[in-house]
């Protein structure tokens, strides 16, 4: 395990080195000028652009602007908002709460939901729960999300009236940033309405981001238990008289989430990553937003960053995903 563990970590830096530059030309070969986007309508004149060009470090050959920003990434600077003039790494950690806590909260929906209604699927084969189940995911998992978030906002928000439009908290809670997370925080706040007003914001968007997930696990958790229910040892399992629960929990499902891991552990990493559209429907402060408006601005640093942010978190969530299958099947930690 340890070798293994190794040798995943020494291709990590060929791996970032690259993704370091695709962030960094990507963004470049985007259309526009971000000094002219940043003056907005304001008049600016040709010595005035090149002033700040040249403050802003941007009138230098790509090659010196690449080097910069390995030297900053190097000492852990992701570098400076041309927007703001913040500190990246600044503006990261302020929104990355916000992002966890949904991700989280959606994955933790997506996971329960979905295994148990894969499980179900696989021990009633070709039922009408079967049927219905698969058909649900397919719908769930093809569903834009821009349209299933407007949908569900037309309904709950607008028509209903049980959950808010946007934001995390309502505005007359003055909620201390303790943790970030705003559930956490509300709880500790004197309030007794502020959690519960924390909740029914988080609503929509996680049930928005826990649809497709939840449709994913489903179909991945029938698909592997259907292709362990047909294995020797789940029949002589049934023979020696254990009850089905026990067959089906115990030998057949731990040996089914090899597979379903995998999706999980994919699906965290987008998640982590922000999720864009959702984020955006919901005005949801976080990561996904804040890349958004980034993009739209130019924000080279800011952009540059969330990608290699999101990059991180992927290959950071596949090692853990690498590891766990040693914990679930200790045959694959051995063969390692």
């Amino acid at each position: 395990m340890l070798h293994f563990l190794l040798k995943r970590l020494a291709t990590l830096v060929p791996t970032l080195f690259g993704v370091t530059l695709v962030a960094f030309g990507l963004i470049r070969l985007v259309p526009g000028d971000p000094v002219a986007i940043m003056m907005g309508e304001r008049a600016l004149d040709a010595q005035t652009h090149a002033r700040l060009m040249h403050e802003l470090g941007l009138d230098e050959p790509l090659w010196r602007q690449y080097l910069h920003y390995l030297g900053g990434l190097v000492h852990g600077d992701l570098g400076q908002s041309l927007v703001s003039h913040e500190s990246v790494s600044h503006e990261f950690l302020a929104l990355f709460p916000a992002t966890a806590e949904l991700a989280l909260v959606a994955l933790a929906v997506a996971i329960v939901i979905g295994m148990a209604l894969g499980i179900a699927a696989a021990l009633r084969r070709g039922s009408w729960l079967d049927q219905g189940v698969m058909g649900l995911a397919t719908v769930g998992y093809s569903m834009p999300v821009f349209w299933w978030g407007l949908i569900l906002i037309m309904t709950f928000s607008v028509g209903l009236g049980w959950t808010p439009v946007s934001g995390r908290v309502a505005v007359e809670y003055d909620i201390q940033r303790l943790t970030g997370f705003m559930l956490i925080d509300a709880a500790l706040h004197p309030e007794p309405g502020a959690w519960w007003s924390a909740l029914r914001h988080l609503l929509l968007p996680a049930a928005v981001l826990a649809t497709a997930n939840a449709a994913v696990i489903a179909r991945m958790t029938r698909s592997s238990l259907l292709e362990v229910l047909r294995e020797d040892y789940m029949r002589s399992a049934r023979a020696r008289g254990l009850s089905p629960t026990r067959v089906v929990l115990v030998h057949g499902l731990r040996n089914a989430l090899i597979p379903v891991i995998t999706v999980i552990g994919l699906r965290v990493g987008s998640l982590l990553a922000g999720a864009v559209l959702t984020e955006t429907i919901f005005s949801w402060p976080g990561i996904g937003k804040w890349l958004i408006d980034a993009i739209a601005r130019r924000d080279y640093p800011v952009v540059q960053a969330g990608i290699l942010i999101s990059a991180c978190s992927f290959i950071v969530i596949n090692l853990v995903v690498d590891l766990l299958y040693g914990v679930v099947n200790p045959r694959i930690r051995g063969s390692r």
